[in-house]
């Protein structure tokens, strides 16, 4: 009986010994091709990913650009139209631009959107505040000479921070 054990032990576990050795080089092989499938895959999104980011780092400087007081101004004016028209008419046409490009915080750092979005409360806290100060029943060019006045006093300049910011996520996505 002892001999008998012994001889299937004999052809067993040489076997047994073979098969583990064989499970184990091929579940290596398995898991390195898994490991450069996925290194692949990570590869060719970031490669698809870039011109994604880059067109909605151009997008938000175009919003910036859009919603840039001056700009704005220059755009909405229009002869004989009066002061709450010229505030209504920036207030939205700030809003609408910011919701135009709501889409690209999906590219964006979670603190990049914030400063785009902290910009356009700004710009619009200065409409409001330009528009209170001065009281109704004015002019658009006497709303519009006080908005530039109040923009261009402010000690930091929302736009020039937000474009400045843009730059510079976009830079590290650049590796620049």
């Amino acid at each position: 009986m002892v001999t008998l054990l012994l001889e299937i032990l004999k052809y067993t576990l040489p076997s047994l010994i073979v098969f583990a050795t064989s499970y184990y080089i091929l579940k290596q092989y398995i898991d390195s091709q898994y490991n450069m499938k996925a290194m692949e895959l990570k590869s060719r999104y970031r490669k698809d990913a870039i011109p994604l980011k880059l067109a909605a780092y151009e997008r938000l400087l175009l919003l910036c650009d859009r919603i840039h007081l001056p700009n704005l101004i220059l755009r909405l004016k229009v002869k004989d139209m009066s002061a709450a028209d010229l505030k209504t008419a920036m207030i939205i046409s700030i809003q609408q631009e910011y919701e135009h490009n709501l889409a690209q915080q999906l590219y964006t750092s979670q603190q990049l959107w914030d400063i785009i979005t902290l910009t356009k409360n700004d710009l619009m806290s200065i409409v409001n505040n330009a528009a209170e100060k001065l009281g109704s029943n004015l002019s658009a060019d006497e709303l519009a000479h006080a908005v530039i006045s109040e923009y261009a006093a402010m000690e930091k300049n929302p736009i020039n921070f937000s474009i400045t910011a843009i730059k510079e996520e976009a830079k590290i996505i650049l590796n620049v």
